[in-house]
């Protein structure tokens, strides 16, 4: 007797599950307004981060004016 075979599933991700949580919850319209948000989040750090390496790029370049 031969046993069946075994298929391997693969486990979700925390992200695909908490998203798979996040239908559940939500309509439609409020997880693309989450996801807006928190692409916007990211972005204002990005350009928070930007700000920060050229003021120190013109803090290192600023010569002393006489």
């Amino acid at each position: 007797m031969q046993a069946a075979p075994v298929r391997a599933t693969p486990i979700p991700s925390f992200t695909t599950a908490l998203r798979a949580v996040e239908s559940l919850l939500m309509s439609s319209g409020q997880r693309t307004a989450r996801r807006n948000a928190w692409t916007s989040v990211l972005e204002d750090r990005r350009r928070a981060k930007d700000r920060d390496e050229t003021q120190r790029v013109l803090d290192r370049t600023a010569s002393p004016r006489l």
